[in-house]
Order: structure tokens, then sequence, then C-alpha cells
């Protein structure tokens, strides 16, 4: 089992470098080493800490890396914009531990909860009604919607339910891509500068989650992807 380690970095607070509250101002990100089925507790609360202090991070899901960081995380969603140069249609997504804690945040109706249900956890987006407790940053402008997923990583569920709510997110294919970053060493080497915490837990899939709009009357698969999209066809 591999061990949290971290990388040299250079602190302008004086701060000792376990303190969490200065994750997210130094220059090179801290590199984590996880066991992908089974994560390392101290590795998993350590994330969660940079985290809940401000850290943006780089962690890999079941379909890629993908960019996250808390709900309430103004200059987090600022940060995630520019390093993949979105604009403010983009649907941002909601990583959810389960169908309980995915409803706080979504509307669902009796049929879409069962087609839900059915497909998760595992590799969909699904473009749902946003209830009032996600911020209104994170919502589409026009059509008051956001994405959502309870993914099978093991990994990102031990994330969100150490965090206890859940965490804003978005997929890690970097402009002029079409697919997301699959390993860890290689997020470090692109992105150390422009993050505070890379997770790594081995190679992981490199194909994004099918992404189905549910908030119409019927299913509209807006992205082929991972997830079988045949249930929605």
């Amino acid at each position: 089992m591999c061990a949290t380690t971290s990388l040299p970095a250079t602190s302008t607070s004086g701060r000792d470098h376990d303190d969490p509250r200065r994750y997210y101002a130094v220059g090179v990100a801290r590199y984590f080493e996880v066991h992908p089925d089974d994560p390392q507790p101290r590795s998993v609360q350590k994330i969660v800490e940079m985290l809940s202090s401000g850290a943006l991070i780089a962690y890999p899901t079941d379909s890629g890396y993908a960019l996250g960081c808390q709900l309430g995380n103004v200059a987090g969603v600022q940060r995630i914009k520019e390093i993949r140069h979105l604009d403010d249609k983009h649907h941002f997504t909601l990583v959810c531990h389960d169908l309980g804690q995915l409803s706080q945040f979504v509307q669902l109706s009796n049929p879409v909860f069962r087609a839900v249900k059915a497909a998760t956890p595992g590799r969909y987006t699904f473009i749902l009604p946003a209830t009032r407790e996600v911020p209104r940053r994170l919502v589409h402008p026009k059509k008051r919607t956001v994405g959502a997923r309870i993914p099978a990583s093991p990994l990102a569920q031990a994330i969100v339910t150490e965090l206890g709510e859940p965490l804003m997110s978005s997929t890690l294919i970097l402009p002029g891509q079409e697919v997301p970053m699959s390993q860890g060493w290689e997020v470090q080497e692109e992105l150390g500068h422009a993050v505070d915490a890379v997770v790594d837990a081995g190679e992981c899939q490199v194909e994004p989650t099918t992404v189905v709009d549910l908030t119409g009357g019927a299913a509209v698969i807006v992205r082929r992807g991972a997830g079988d999209p045949s249930p929605f066809e």
C-alpha cells in the first residue's frame, strides 16, 4: 500500500507544512499516493482538510481525472474555469455519495429517481433542475440546471463521504484535448503549479462520463461516454 507523500513547497506564511489553512497558497501541489480500492483513511482525511480550507484538487474518478473543490469555494470555481477555459454556460457537476445526498441538491420526479437509481453508482452525469441548496454560480444561468453524478470510484466515494457534502467538480479535459487526463504524475507535471493537491491512485479510465439530460419529458443523451447509453435511448 502506498504512503502519502508531499512535494517540496515554499511557505510564505511561516506555518507548518501540515497546516491545511495554507495549502491553497503554496506554489507546488501536494502529491498524495493512495490505494485505488482501499484509500488510506489518513490520506483521505488530509485531502478533505485541504478542501475544507479552500483548496482545489485534481483527483481520479471512474471516468478520468477531475478538478474538485467545496461548493462554497468561489475562488476554486474561478480557477477551474481558467484552467479549462470554460464560460458561464458550463454545467458544473456535483459529485455525490448517494441518492439521498443527491436529492438535496437536484429535483427528482419519481420516473427520474428510478432512472438515476438504476444507473448509479456509475459512469454517468445527469443534467437536472437544481434546488436552492446549489450556489447560483454553479447553476446554468438560463436553464437553472446542474450536473450531478454518483461515481463508482472508491476513492471519490471516500472523499465525498468524509467531506459530508457534494464535491463541486469538472472533468479534467484541458483546452485542445478531447479526453480527460488519466495519470497522476502527468497531472502533477502539467498542473502542479495551478492546483493545490494531486491525488494519484494509479492509471484511471480516459473515457469521460455519458451525459444525460433528464430535465424534459424524455432523456436526451448530450455526450456518449463510458456509461452505457442504451437505457436512455
